[in-house]
């Protein structure tokens, strides 16, 4: 799996998917993660990303053209037709991400464009044109794009194969459903000590019989 981040902080970052499981992702070359300075696709001296809205209004918006030509210089390194590749722009707006938009992404593409907005929003033209969804983490509002795109990355690359030991997801939070297809969350799970402050391990995993540990486990699979 590859990702595009366009974005005006490329150094935003370095530290979240360089470490831990991402970084040995990484490593092994299972996914690739590759970012785009904005300012790099822009033609005057200034660098200039964005200007003010027509018809008058706050803030600043991100330029089409620049947005246009960082898109068009990945999409040249596109390696055939058969490259599977989808442009997300992350946006309050965008349906929200969940499990399922996580595996699908993991498992329908090859390549993830991701474009962080910043300043009061974008050219529409960029939604319209450019762009083959949009995807937003919750209904709040951040500084930037770069947070979202941060979580995608992460939440992707997990059900990229590989990526984690075998198996080691299937019993995680919002991995399976019931039969009425409401998410299930992780189970309840102890370590040593088993009596800490009088705040005991429950005796049944204790008891060595994996099938009451396992029908334990399942009733406390709480939605």
């Amino acid at each position: 799996m590859k990702f595009d981040i366009i974005t005006l902080f490329p150094e935003m970052f370095q530290g979240p998917l360089s470490e831990s499981i991402i970084k040995r992702a990484r490593e092994k070359e299972l996914i690739e993660i590759n970012y785009h300075n904005l300012r790099g696709f822009a033609l005057d001296k200034h660098k200039t990303v964005d200007d003010t809205p027509y018809g008058g209004g706050k803030g600043m918006l991100l330029k089409v053209d620049v947005v246009d030509r960082a898109i068009r210089s990945i999409e040249l390194q596109v390696p055939s037709t058969e490259y599977r590749v989808r442009k997300i722009l992350l946006t309050p707006q965008g349906i929200r991400l969940n499990q399922d938009k996580v595996q699908q992404l993991a498992r329908d593409y090859d390549n993830l464009i991701l474009i962080c907005g910043h300043y009061e929003g974008f050219d529409e033209r960029i939604r319209e044109h450019l762009i083959d969804e949009e995807i937003s983490i919750g209904d709040f509002v951040l500084t930037g794009g770069e947070l979202p795109a941060m979580i995608l990355v992460d939440a992707v690359s997990r059900m990229v194969p590989g990526v984690l030991s075998k198996g080691s997801s299937n019993e995680e939070s919002f991995m399976q459903k019931d039969s009425n297809g409401k998410y299930l969350k992780e189970y309840p799970q102890y370590t040593k000590p088993d009596n800490y402050n009088d705040w005991s391990v429950p005796e049944i995993l204790k008891s060595g019989d994996h099938k009451k540990i396992a029908n334990w486990r399942n009733n406390m699979r709480k939605y």
